[in-house]
């Protein structure tokens, strides 16, 4: 006779991790999602500085690491600070002695990089083809751009992306977030629309950095448990919070892969969805009370004064 299964009970956080999380939030000033664009700077500044590098290999006609008889040479790096889709970021763009050198993925009189900044980080997406890679950049700098000279870029950056997707990751991490980016890829001469998901994690020192960027076309709780598999083979042995916006099979698998992770659907995520049925004059006033709120230790005291008691009762009603 089969032995009767027993139920699988989820384990609730105990008040120990609670009072961690809370003190670490307030200590780092960790907030909300949106942490994500900054630890995305480190990456897309980084990525830039590379490609710079690939350029002026083919300026001078020699790489950094080789002895070559010329009258110019490298000498050193200027900070320039341009404008992204992810805020203000400071780039080190590489010199030369003769002043000759021309920058081209970022020109020498270019302030704002927001036309390509979404494909550059794009290349660091788990899924991303070499070729798709090699055509992204092609995008970049365009088609005037010489086959060779995409060549030695794909070649320059692809060590370094590979090193940062396979990298090892912390034990522990009290907070996770996951949100996406869409942009476009050039596969086979046809422009399809991606999204690509940025998972960011919080660790117990309060550093954020981007664990992994995933490429997403058929999400599911299979799509997601194999997410979260690939962080546990880097190392990652438990995570406290996994903050998301509703992502299809996300909860079912967390549970799999995590059964002592919570679950929590991102306030950033929910607060702009509920803004978008308020009048552009009162959202102002809308997103100070929702904030006092979202602040409340209870229901009551989120319920205390008549202007955040209407505002409640309009935010259920949107949402339902």
């Amino acid at each position: 006779m089969a032995k009767e299964k027993k139920p699988v009970h989820k384990v609730q956080m105990t008040d120990g991790k609670r009072q961690i999380i809370q003190q670490l939030l307030q200590e780092y000033d960790i907030e909300t999602a949106e942490d994500i664009q900054d630890a995305l700077k480190d990456l897309l500044g980084g990525t830039i500085k590379e490609m710079m590098e690939a350029e002026m290999d083919d300026h001078l006609g020699y790489q950094k690491s080789e002895r070559y008889d010329s009258d110019d040479y490298r000498n050193g790096y200027k900070t320039k600070r341009v404008n992204s889709s992810f805020g203000s970021l400071d780039i080190q763009v590489p010199q030369d002695r003769k002043s000759s050198f021309e920058p081209q993925v970022v020109k020498k009189r270019q302030k704002d990089i927001s036309n390509i900044d979404q494909k550059i980080i794009s290349m660091y997406a788990k899924g991303m083809t070499t070729r798709q890679i090699s055509d992204t950049l092609e995008d970049i700098y365009g088609f005037e751009a010489s086959e060779g000279f995409i060549s030695d870029v794909t070649d320059k950056i692809l060590p370094q992306i590979e090193e940062w997707q396979h990298r090892p990751l912390e034990d522990v991490y009290p907070v996770i977030f996951i949100d996406a980016i869409h942009y476009s890829v050039r596969d086979n001469s046809i422009i399809r629309k991606l999204a690509a998901y940025i998972i960011l994690g919080i660790s117990c020192s309060g550093h954020k950095e981007v664990l992994s960027i995933q490429i997403g076309e058929n999400e599911s709780a299979k799509y997601w448990l194999s997410v979260l598999n690939e962080l546990k083979n880097r190392g990652v042995k438990d995570i406290l919070i996994v903050c998301a916006d509703g992502l299809s099979g996300i909860k079912e698998a967390i549970s799999t892969a995590f059964p002592n992770t919570e679950y929590q659907r991102c306030l950033v995520h929910q607060v702009r969805n509920t803004l978008k049925y308020v009048p552009d004059k009162d959202r102002k006033a809308f997103a100070k009370d929702l904030k006092t709120i979202y602040n409340a230790p209870s229901e009551e005291d989120g319920r205390d004064g008549q202007s955040a008691s209407d505002y409640t009762e309009l935010s259920t009603r949107l949402y339902l």
